[in-house]
């Protein structure tokens, strides 16, 4: 299961990681969010201690949503070393994911 990520803990545990992380910013009422919920889980135990996988909520983190400027959802971010390195707006195939996140790796 992804890690719940928030406005709160965002620098903590994203700009800071010792990993590669990958947040999807998503929402409950989007509907393309909750088609690659079940590919964002995955990930998460697949990529368990190489990468982070998270997931912010953009209805519950609005400070996070617009320091990146998520205007679309679902959108993911490729963060390495504290900066972004990729970003993926819309809905993604889990082989497309797995190539970016090969990529930080």
């Amino acid at each position: 299961m992804a890690l719940e990520i928030t406005d709160a803990t965002f620098d903590e545990v994203v700009l800071k990681s010792d990993k590669p992380v990958v947040v999807d910013f998503w929402a409950a009422w989007c509907g393309p969010c909750r088609m690659i919920t079940p590919i964002i889980d995955q990930l998460s135990t697949e990529y368990e201690g190489k990468a982070l996988i998270g997931k912010v909520n953009v209805d519950h983190n609005p400070d996070t949503s617009f320091k990146y400027g998520v205007r679309s959802i679902p959108t993911i971010l490729f963060i390495k070393d504290g900066e972004v390195v990729d970003k993926h707006v819309g809905v993604a195939t889990k082989a497309t994911l797995e190539t970016k996140i090969a990529s930080l790796i």
